[in-house]
Formats: structure tokens, sequence, C-alpha cells
């Protein structure tokens, strides 16, 4: 933390010497956002004394991922998009996709509600 701490102060040293930002190319641009608000996240979390964020940042190449927790064995943590998923007629659906952890629970009944709904206007029932 320390040595980011130092190595961010430099940049900003450089800055108000009049370094510009737009002269980074896009990609280091973004990389020096993300490093910032890691750094971030990591000294609020040192300073609270919690090993928990809400949208903790994992990798620096991909920010958006998040680690899911799963309990399971071999692989307690996950990563990458959460989805769900539903299936009518050998057709499947994308119900609802995220990278942050939800509970896929709370979507059983739109989808029930949506399958009867097609159902109906079929006249499958």
């Amino acid at each position: 933390m320390g040595y980011v701490r130092r190595n961010l102060a430099h940049i900003d040293t450089l800055i108000a010497a009049g370094a510009k930002l737009s002269e980074l190319k896009k990609n280091l641009y973004r990389n020096l956002l993300v490093v910032s608000e890691v750094y971030r996240q990591q000294q609020l979390m040192y300073e609270q004394g919690c090993h928990r964020i809400d949208d903790r940042i994992v990798s620096i190449t991909q920010p958006h991922m998040r680690p899911i927790v799963r309990g399971k064995s071999g692989t307690p943590v996950e990563f990458g998009a959460k989805l769900s998923v539903s299936c009518v007629d050998g057709h499947a659906f994308l119900d609802h996709l995220s990278w942050d952890n939800f509970n896929e629970s709370g979507d059983l009944q739109q989808q029930v509600e949506m399958f009867n709904t097609k159902s109906q206007n079929r006249g499958d029932r």
C-alpha cells in the first residue's frame, strides 16, 4: 500500500507540474483510474478493519468482475457473470444477467407469470 500511495503521489506531483493525463493511452489512463480505486478500497478496508467492501475490484484489467462466494467444495469462490435462464418450448431465455451476486429465487415469480401468460396466449391451458 505504501508503494502504491507513493507512486500515486508522484503522479499527482507530475500533474501539478503540468503533465497531462490526456497524453496517456486510453488503456493506461483506465488502469490508472482502476488502481486509484483499488487503493481507495484497500485503504478503507484497512482503516475499518474489515475484509469486505461493496463492488470490490479484484482485477485491474477486468474491474467489472466480482467474486461470488458459492460455498462449493473445491471452488468456494467463483468469478464471472451470474445469470438466470428459463427454457420454454426448447428455447432458452436470459432473464437476468449481472456481474454482482443476486438471489435467483427473486426471478422465479416473474418467470412463472410470464410462462403462464405465454401459455394462455397459445391456448395451452
